[in-house]
């Protein structure tokens, strides 16, 4: 017994030694996140942690070397401690150790770090975690009022005058967030005063003020901060207002309203010129209105620029040399285009390529090389900074043979800010000749339009419709004549090279070619060539023309020594004159006009400058600049409608006539917008026969009818029209298997009788086949495009147009809704057998009276039974009788029946439904 007490208390011993070894394990660090962000408010002691502090360690659950004791900040000065609030957990909590202030300091960071408890209650070998990073945020308190930087404001302003900041009035915040240390808003507390302050403090008059009143105006303003809280203390400002007098523009608008089509607008009727009393010796001023940023350069004719040479008067036989890409004029496929508010075709050169026009296309030279006009658009794009580069750029290159088989040569070219034009006249024996042109338009980087008349050896250079001489002239010497070859070059010429090439390692060969170079880099439009009779002055004005600018009208009421001059452009007039109170009467007389129905909207700076000169010839006022700009309205846009049959029918002796049957006969096209469009005086009185319903003038420029489906057969089918009276009008046709395009300016009216008159004709051995077309019409070089008007033309078959009653059917006619084979979309095949037409109309006849007589019959016995019923039965049956016999007695329908009608729709019926019949058969054996 006393052996086995002993063993026991050896198990005993050893399993409490095992336990105290176990404990005595910390093997593992407390673990804890690496960052954490806080939030603490200034009257708060807890810190708000994301994410929330928690401390673990992986020997948990033992005692003391699985338990959080405490954590420890590290960092000097840090206001805030660290407590465990579970060491079981591990979760803490930061705290202020007193109060946080925002204002001292906003954020703070420190270092955490965790440590457990060891292996005992007295934290032998206790392990530490890891340190981690904590950023706290001091969130503010409105706890400081706004205050003014000063107790009282002063400031002074001149009698008559409005200002935008009279003065500002400025208050601070000591908070430190942005929502409580911004000042929100002001306000003044003192009532009737001429004055408002905005949420930055500033003070403006909202009137103008007087000296001869109240001299010095006191008022209180106030300040409050974003969380509404008031300054402790107002602040005083203090206006003085001071008699003085400025020479200076008065009662104008800087910002004035143009309404399309209302004629000429004055855009100072209200102006004066306030001297101050000065003597006046002399007055100039300068309107100017920038149209740059329009179009090109203005508001012009919304016309293409074939349209508008004939519109201008301009001699026939301009060739556009860069007409818009198509497969027959391919060379101008490899230039980019720019889109434009005009519609116009521009072109850019890179610098680095240029076109070469197809020979085909050019006019033949002749002895008339020596008579020539150039016209164009150009904006030179020049260097950087609108500077113009340092090589000449070629414009256009030409080489033309003579009729006697001679050569001549020209190079139109920019040089920096100058333009030459190099003339050859015979590279076989004359030497060149050079003229040079210098001019600030070349460089300016802005549209010019150029036209250069040649009638050798006089060349006149016109820019924006002025003339300009050559500023220089002279003879090139001996040059290198180019290649006896004809061929014309935009936007570069061609040079003749050498260049060596290795046949192989010891011989070079030095070959000869042309090579293209001098390119031009900027934009051109426009660019047309006419051999023969140059353009007049007029016409090449009316080409660049602009339809708006300043205008000077009141020449009766002209003050004296008053001098007016308006520049070509119409951009700039300017206004000379003694008398001050002449001067501004004159002023309120200019005037803005845009003749154009519809004008391109937008803005249109003003400017007025002004220079006053006293009685010694010495400046004397100094009148500040006024700036201000025009608001061209949004037209309103013309609608141009077009209307007409749908459908029609004819005889096939019509089709096959010597003129075809009538497209559109009936075609109406009106044109209309939606407010009335008073005319100007000074505008060009519109013709009687161009004026729509509503009173506005309205032309057309282009109408194109096309076939619907698959195209005309040339051989068999044809749309013509009246050539002659075309070409008279001034139009020009276009026809082609898919389309008929007629092209030109003219009234709505010519337009109408032109394509009434429009024929779709086939030959007698063609299939017959009822053809869909339709037709739109635009204005304005297809700014302004019509609906699409469908009709179809259908076939009347054996119906022959000398029969009365043939006749009453083709006016009775009604297009049958059969639906075509896909193959056939866009037209209806025809009866192709029209002797089968009328074989048994009178079979169908008497079919048809015999049902109507049964008919009637049945509808008489059915009476007849129903009275004798109505006899013999009672209640309900009698009743019943009673509401049939009502249903017949007061019934509105009647039957009327026309045998003639009858004959002559039902044999046109069967003429439509039998070839119907006929064309599903193959379908039927096929399926």
């Amino acid at each position: 017994m006393q052996h086995r007490g002993l063993h026991l208390s050896a198990l005993l011993l050893s399993a409490l030694l095992h336990c105290a070894a176990s404990n005595k394990g910390n093997k593992h660090k407390p673990w804890i996140e690496a960052q954490y962000q806080g939030i603490i408010m200034e009257n708060d002691h807890t810190v708000l942690l994301n994410p929330p502090l928690f401390a673990l360690d992986k020997d948990a659950p033992l005692r003391y070397a699985g338990e959080i004791c405490g954590f420890r900040i590290h960092g000097s000065g840090t206001p805030f401690e660290a407590v465990v609030l579970d060491r079981t957990t591990g979760e803490g909590l930061i705290r202020a150790k007193g109060p946080v202030d925002c204002e001292a300091q906003r954020e703070h960071t420190f270092t955490i770090q965790a440590h457990d408890c060891g292996e005992g209650p007295d934290g032998v070998n206790s392990k530490k975690s890891h340190k981690a990073t904590v950023h706290v945020r001091v969130n503010d308190v409105n706890e400081f009022a706004p205050v003014f930087g000063e107790r009282v404001f002063k400031a002074s302003v001149t009698e008559g005058r409005m200002y935008e900041r009279v003065l500002r009035v400025q208050a601070w915040d000591q908070d430190c967030s942005p929502q409580y240390s911004q000042v929100c808003f002001y306000q003044i507390l003192t009532p009737n005063v001429p004055f408002t302050i905005d949420n930055d403090g500033y003070i403006k008059n909202t009137q103008p003020l007087q000296a001869s009143g109240e001299k010095l105006i006191r008022f209180t303003v106030t300040a409050y901060d974003c969380g509404k809280k008031r300054a402790v203390e107002d602040a005083e400002v203090e206006i003085q207002v001071k008699p003085t007098c400025k020479p200076s523009w008065k009662g104008w608008n800087k910002r004035i309203e143009y309404v399309p089509g209302s004629g000429s607008l004055a855009l100072f009727p209200n102006i004066h010129l306030e001297t101050c009393d000065e003597p006046v010796g002399n007055i100039q001023a300068t309107v100017e209105i920038q149209t740059s940023h329009i179009a090109k350069g203005c508001d012009r004719d919304n016309y293409s620029e074939k349209a508008l040479r004939k519109l201008c008067g301009a001699s026939p036989g301009d060739v556009d040399l860069m007409p818009p890409p198509s497969p027959i004029h391919n060379w101008t496929h490899s230039l980019p285009v720019q889109d434009t508010q005009d519609s116009s075709l521009v072109f850019w050169f890179n610098g680095s390529q240029s076109v070469e026009v197809a020979p085909s296309h050019l006019p033949a030279g002749g002895r008339t090389a020596d008579h020539l006009t150039l016209s164009f658009w150009l904006k030179h794009a020049g260097g950087s900074g609108g500077r113009a580069g340092k090589e000449e750029e070629v414009l256009l290159c030409n080489t033309v043979q003579n009729g006697d088989g001679s050569f001549s040569h020209y190079t139109l070219a920019v040089h920096g800010c100058r333009i030459s034009f190099l003339y050859w006249s015979l590279l076989e024996s004359a030497r060149p000749v050079k003229f040079l042109w210098k001019l600030e338009q070349v460089c300016d980087v802005e549209w010019h339009h150029y036209a250069l008349s040649l009638e050798f050896p006089t060349v006149s250079l016109y820019v924006d419709g002025v003339t300009y001489d050559p500023a220089l002239i002279h003879d090139n010497g001996a040059l290198p004549p180019p290649r006896r070859q004809a061929r014309l070059m935009i936007g570069g010429c061609w040079a003749e090279e050498k260049l060596s090439v290795k046949v192989d390692d010891n011989e070079t060969t030095r070959v000869t070619g042309t090579f293209p170079g001098r390119f031009l880099r900027g934009y051109m439009s426009g660019l047309t060539l006419r051999l023969g009779p140059v353009d007049s002055r007029e016409v090449i004005e009316c080409l660049y023309s602009c339809k708006e600018g300043l205008q000077y009208t009141d020449f009766d009421s002209l003050g004296k020594g008053m001098k007016v001059h308006v520049n070509p452009a119409q951009s700039q007039l300017s206004l000379e004159g003694d008398d001050a109170h002449s001067f501004s009467r004159a002023l309120q007389h200019v005037e803005y006009l845009n003749s154009l129905q519809f004008p391109t909207p937008g803005v249109r700076p003003l400017k007025l400058q002004t220079i006053v000169k006293c009685p010694s010839d010495e400046g004397c006022l100094s009148v500040p600049d006024l700036e201000g700009y025009l608001v061209v309205l949004q037209p309103d846009a013309p609608q141009v409608q077009l209307s007409g049959s749908p459908r029609s029918a004819h005889p096939v002796s019509d089709f096959q006539g010597p003129v075809g049957v009538p497209i559109f006969p009936d075609l109406k096209i009106t044109c209309s917008v939606s407010h009335p469009i008073s005319p100007n005086k000074q505008e060009r009185a519109p013709r009687a026969d161009m004026q729509s319903p509503d009173g506005i003038e309205c032309s057309l420029e282009k109408c194109e009818v096309g076939v619907v489906g698959e195209d005309l057969n040339v051989e068999y089918e044809s749309l013509s029209v009246d050539v002659s009276s075309t070409w008279q009008r001034g139009l020009e046709m276009e026809n082609s298997s898919r389309s008929l395009k007629i092209t030109g300016v003219q009234s709505v009216a010519v337009y109408e009788d032109i394509l009434r008159g429009l024929t779709y004709r086939t030959v007698a051995r063609a299939a017959l086949f009822a053809r869909k077309f339709h037709v739109s019409c635009s204005e304005m070089n297809g700014r302004y495009i019509s609906n699409q008007l469908y009709t179809e033309v259908d076939v009347l078959h054996g119906i022959h147009a000398g029969s009365p009653n043939h006749v009453l059917s083709a006016q009775q006619f009604v297009h049958s809704a059969h639906q075509a084979p896909a193959e056939l979309s866009g037209h209806t095949l025809a009866n192709p057998n029209p002797s089968s037409v009328f074989p048994g109309v009178a079979m169908v006849i008497i079919i048809v009276c015999i049902g109507f007589l049964a008919l009637i019959v049945t509808l008489g016995l059915s009476r007849i039974h129903s009275v004798r019923q109505r006899d013999g039965n009672e209640g309900a049956e009698l009743e019943a009788a009673t509401q049939r016999d009502t249903f017949w007695e007061d019934s509105a329908m009647t039957i009327t029946v026309n045998p003639m009608e009858s004959l002559q729709s039902r044999g046109l019926v069967s003429a439509q439904k039998e070839p119907v019949s006929e064309r599903r058969e193959p379908n039927e054996e096929s399926g």
